[in-house]
């Protein structure tokens, strides 16, 4: 930089001002001091976590502390803070606990302000009234084929001594003297009595107890079990609980195609209905239209509601409404037959009632498509018998009454009702036919 400044005829800085290399690099002795004191300090042993390795050593290599100080802690002030007071005097004196009768005596170093009060941790003395009852009481209402009077008097007395710690009242329980007794047994012999001992006082703040002690014994035996599982048990579980879910994921996936399939079915049924509505048919080709059913039988029909298993509050009117994949002609067949039967369309929507209501109507669509079926069966039928009468004259096809429903009496009104139900949907599996149709008229 010096000789451009040169060359360029411009001030050459001083000394002081020359950039040179011990500014850039530092000084070398420091540099030097650096390295000897890295190479003191001890490397941490590998698989030493840095936590333990910071025990050993410190950054002045002084060996730990004997004992616990507060010193190296970066919120504690290392300094005493002087001031110009005068420094509270102490006094080693006397105090008793009044948690204890025996009225023992004992030290300890307090401020002389403080001589003469109460023992500052006395207020975390709390103890558990322990009821008391007369003999009267006793003959008149708390006797027990079990107990005798002075099994009572001796779990009460351990209640008192012990301040209702039932596994040291077990343990101090005198065996030679009373039958062995457990903690659920000690425990449901007290708060029976507490309990009536409350209903005999009449006290109307006072608490009720009830101790279950089947459900405590069954509860702590379920625990023991749970305890004592051994580890193939534990994975047998597991594996339970995987394949419960898996199974839970295939029953969704079933439900959304079949959800799926069913508006793909109601999607046709529309274009159908509008397609019989464009063009008119004459009455001599349906005469001669013989239509085309699919004799499967259907093993499961009806409506499927959905289940509100939606996070939340919703209304329970909502269970009652009817799925997006019941046709519009559904709809107006299963209020029909509800005004029919005298039925409200929209009931007072409770628990019971929203149950019963759709099963109701998953019965009447059930209904009104084997009744469509029945008359599209019956209506081929009658197809059948004028084609044979056709075909071979002076004779007559006989067709068992028991083969027609309520029109048997009528065939004609079966082959009008059948040819007024242009489409005749029948939910089924999926591996079943989902509706019968008509066939196309030639």
């Amino acid at each position: 930089m010096a000789d451009v400044r040169e060359i360029l005829e411009l001030e050459v800085p001083s000394q002081a001002e020359t950039v040179t290399k011990e500014a850039i690099l530092g000084n070398a002795e420091k540099q030097k001091k650096k390295l000897l004191l890295q190479q003191k300090m001890p490397k941490r042993p590998e698989g030493m976590h840095r936590e333990v390795f910071a025990l050993l050593y410190n950054d002045n290599k002084d060996a730990p502390p004997l004992f616990p100080t507060d010193t190296g802690q970066g919120y504690k002030q290392l300094k005493a803070k002087l001031g110009m007071r005068k420094v509270r005097p102490w006094k080693w004196m006397p105090f008793t606990n009044p948690a204890r009768k025996d009225g023992a005596v004992f030290y300890h170093w307090r401020r002389v302000a403080d001589e003469g009060k109460e023992y500052p941790f006395a207020k975390f003395n709390k103890q558990a009234p322990i009821p008391s009852y007369s003999d009267a009481q006793y003959q008149q209402h708390l006797q027990s084929e079990s107990w005798s009077r002075a099994e009572t008097d001796h779990l009460f007395d351990l209640a008192r001594r012990f301040d209702l710690r039932f596994g040291v009242m077990r343990d101090r329980w005198d065996s030679a003297r009373f039958p062995d007794r457990n903690i659920e047994d000690l425990k449901e012999r007290y708060y029976n009595v507490c309990t009536l001992l409350t209903k005999i006082k009449g006290v109307t703040e006072g608490k009720l107890y009830v101790f279950d002690a089947d459900h405590e014994r069954r509860r702590k035996e379920q625990l023991k079990r749970l305890y004592e599982r051994t580890p193939e048990q534990v994975e047998e579980e597991q594996n339970l609980l995987n394949e419960l879910r898996k199974i839970e994921a295939r029953k969704k996936e079933r439900d959304k195609k079949a959800q799926d399939l069913q508006k793909l079915i109601t999607a046709a049924d529309n274009q159908g209905d509008q397609r019989k509505m464009e063009r008119k048919i004459p009455r001599k080709k349906l005469q001669q239209a013989r239509p085309r059913v699919d004799t499967t039988i259907v093993e499961t029909a009806g409506i499927k509601f959905p289940d509100m298993k939606t996070s939340g509050v919703f209304v329970r009117s909502q269970k009652m409404k009817l799925p997006a994949n019941v046709g519009q002609k559904k709809m107006k067949a299963i209020e029909q037959m509800l005004q029919d039967l005298n039925i409200e369309l929209n009931p007072m929507p409770t628990e019971n009632i929203c149950h019963h209501f759709n099963e109701l109507r998953s019965d009447l669509v059930l209904l009104y498509e084997l009744k469509s079926a029945l008359a599209t069966c019956e209506f081929e039928l009658q197809t059948l018998r004028h084609r044979y009468e056709a075909f071979n004259p002076g004779k007559t096809l006989v067709i068992p009454p028991s083969l027609f429903g309520e029109s048997q009496n009528n065939p004609l009104e079966s082959s009008r009702k059948a040819l007024s139900s242009e489409t005749i949907d029948v939910v089924g599996s999926p591996n079943i036919s989902s509706s019968f149709r008509l066939s196309s008229l030639e």
